[in-house]
């Protein structure tokens, strides 16, 4: 088995290709993701690539490389993004790559390396499962979702209509109000927020398989969340709303529209994200039917190196946190660009 550093024309068509055809490749393993993160974040991007003695492809695994400040050097498949990992065809060319990774691991001095996978690997690296992904099963119809639901959940889905609100399902004409909802969020959760050139780079790379919607009222957005289709899923990695106007409960109507979207669309499947079992998230997904899938966090880890918890749940991080939540959003909004390039 040959392991190739993705770097010419061919064999990036070679990836992608291999991609598309993969039964079980996420959205992430798609080579445009890698120019997007060079782009915006600056980090190198390492993408390996398996072949056989033919220069058939067997197997990639993309890699984000980033030097931190904070947390020091460090490789993730994907950074930034629920999904990613080794995507192969079989349990060779998987060790091939991960014995690759680990070798690159070690020339960039990197600590560990995460893979986000969301399925099980045949290898004896450390596994993290404490986090699962939200799934929800579409049926053709939004009525008939709507029937499915609880009376008290569409009972808030109706309030908020009530109250005057209308949602928007579009592209790069709904980024500012997109991010100003988002950017607000971010700042109540004590979380760095992403420059909105993050989100504007997406919307150039992907214009028909990302979607922004946005609920407002009275032309103020109060909630808002970006939409990734890939296949026959629709996902929704950033959602947010303004915790002011919890009590008219706009995120509720949000996800309503979202998933009457996805029924129009014909998607099969709607993921709300990832979410630890039994936390506040988990039962906001679950009460829309959604179930548990279990994902697998791999880790490599150098000289006997325990794995990082490098996560808003570490106690470590309980005081930055709770300051970060004090700040003006638009002093967030001008630091947290620079420090949430470097988190994991």
């Amino acid at each position: 088995m040959n392991i190739v550093l993705l770097q010419d024309s061919y064999d990036e068509a070679l990836w992608d290709q291999y991609v598309l055809n993969h039964p079980r490749a996420s959205g992430y393993h798609l080579l445009a993701w890698r120019g997007v993160i060079r782009k915006v974040f600056g980090h190198p991007a390492p993408y390996l690539m398996a072949k056989d003695e033919e220069g058939k492809v067997r197997g990639v695994l993309p890699l984000v490389f980033t030097k931190s400040p904070m947390f020091g050097r460090f490789l993730t498949s994907m950074a930034f993004f629920n999904y990613g990992g080794v995507l192969a065809d079989d349990v060779d060319a998987a060790h091939a790559l991960l014995n690759a990774a680990a070798v690159t691991a070690q020339e960039v001095g990197a600590a560990h390396i995460e893979l986000r996978q969301d399925e099980p690997l045949a290898t004896e690296w450390p596994v993290r499962s404490k986090k699962v992904s939200m799934r929800l099963a579409l049926p053709p119809d939004y009525e008939t979702l709507l029937k499915a639901f609880p009376s008290k959940l569409r009972s808030q889905v109706r309030r908020a209509q009530k109250e005057g609100m209308d949602v928007r399902i579009g592209g790069a004409e709904l980024l500012g109000d997109y991010y100003h909802v988002f950017a607000r969020c971010m700042r109540d959760l004590g979380t760095p927020v992403y420059e909105k050139g993050f989100f504007e780079a997406i919307l150039e790379t992907f214009p028909k398989e990302v979607r922004l919607c946005v609920v407002s009222l009275n032309g103020a957005p109060l909630a808002s969340g970006l939409l990734y289709g890939f296949r026959s899923t629709l996902e929704i990695p950033w959602a947010a709303s303004d915790k002011r106007f919890s009590r008219l409960a706009p995120n509720m109507l949000l996800y309503g529209a979202v998933l009457e979207f996805a029924c129009r669309e014909g998607f099969k499947e709607f993921d709300f994200g990832r979410s630890s079992v039994d936390s506040g998230t988990y039962r906001f997904k679950a009460q829309w039917g959604a179930q548990p899938h279990q994902l697998y966090w791999y880790y490599w880890l150098s000289n006997g190196r325990t794995i990082p918890e490098l996560n808003p749940d570490n106690p470590k991080y309980k005081a930055a946190i709770a300051a970060w939540k004090c700040l003006p959003v638009p002093v967030a909004n001008l630091v947290g660009p620079y420090l949430v390039k470097y988190l994991p």
